[in-house]
């Protein structure tokens, strides 16, 4: 079973708007635009790792040993071969609760049709077509769906280097194509490539964890709605800004850019010290964890006393 943190993910357009603000002689006289921001958020991403991209999962149906990877992959997590069971599906625990249509909206209570009362014993609405109603009682329809409950998850692949049969150009062993694909390291790796999930089984199934890029509705990359990665991600544009300008020319002299360029440089790079040990920290439930892998480190080596307890010692 497999833990991680999930962060909240928000779009980086108010960091944007920030920088611009606070830069806003620069960028009205067309010193500097808003052209690579993107591309500095892209590299303040990249230096942080992985830890910085949205974990999705995925369930991919291997057929000839490769499968399409989703289009907002980046970076394999985990996979795991799963394996099919048969047992029957099991019904999920919402409900849907809806009515019967009729000539237009129905009110459960007070009962109308077209907007007028229908269950009163002077009825005058014309939708009734002369018939009151007043015993009427509105039919509730209640709507459960099922999960079907298919496969389950086995063990770990391992990436490998894999040579799928349409790069072969030698003979196999006879029956190689009914079990595994030649070339592979080991009988439960995988590869990537071509954008394309590659495996060493021809037909199966794998949950796939991995890291993804995700954007907002205007096209740009989303980032962990973290404050000290916020706040790295505004130094590092803002560096990027004064050293653009001290590439050009302006009205200000070289010395007096150089001094804001190293000063945002310096709170660039602490910026970056302290959002890297944000995403380092632990919470609560990971530090439990560790907690408990330490007690039990050396529970092998325990010797039985006889006095106040039996055999091996747990510390969970």
């Amino acid at each position: 079973m497999s833990y991680y943190y999930k962060y909240n993910f928000v779009s980086p357009e108010p960091v944007y708007s920030l920088v611009k603000e606070e830069l806003k002689s620069y960028f009205d006289t067309g010193a500097v635009d808003d052209l690579l921001f993107p591309t500095y958020l892209n590299k303040c991403l990249q230096k942080l790792g992985r830890s910085s991209y949205i974990i999705v999962e995925e369930t991919l149906d291997v057929a000839d040993f490769e499968t399409r990877l989703p289009d907002n992959f980046y970076a394999v997590r985990e996979a795991w071969m799963c394996s099919e069971i048969p047992q029957l599906p099991y019904q999920s625990a919402n409900s849907f609760y809806s009515q019967a249509a009729s000539v237009s909206t129905i009110q459960v209570a007070p009962l109308t049709v077209g907007g007028e009362p229908c269950n009163s014993p002077t009825c005058y609405n014309p939708h009734c077509s002369g018939d009151c109603m007043p015993e009427l009682i509105q039919a509730v329809y209640k709507t459960n769906n099922q999960v079907a409950r298919s496969i389950r998850k086995e063990y770990l692949l391992k990436p490998g280097n894999i040579s799928v049969k349409q790069h072969c150009e030698v003979s196999y062993a006879e029956g190689w194509n009914n079990h595994s694909s030649p070339g592979s390291s080991a009988i439960d790796s995988f590869d990537i490539r071509d954008n394309k999930f590659v495996t060493n089984f021809r037909n199966g199934t794998v949950h796939l964890i991995f890291y993804a890029t995700e954007y907002d509705n205007i096209g740009n990359q989303m980032i962990p709605d973290n404050y000290r990665i916020r706040e790295f991600v505004e130094a590092f544009i803002k560096y990027k800004v004064f050293e653009t300008l001290t590439n050009q020319t302006n009205d200000e002299t070289f010395n007096q850019l150089q001094q804001k360029l190293a000063y945002y440089k310096q709170l660039h790079d602490e910026a970056f010290i302290m959002a890297d040990i944000e995403i380092k920290k632990q919470d609560a439930w990971t530090k439990q964890r560790r907690i408990k892998n330490d007690l039990n480190r050396f529970n092998m080596y325990e010797l039985p006393n006889r006095t106040n307890r039996y055999g091996r010692r747990r510390n969970n």
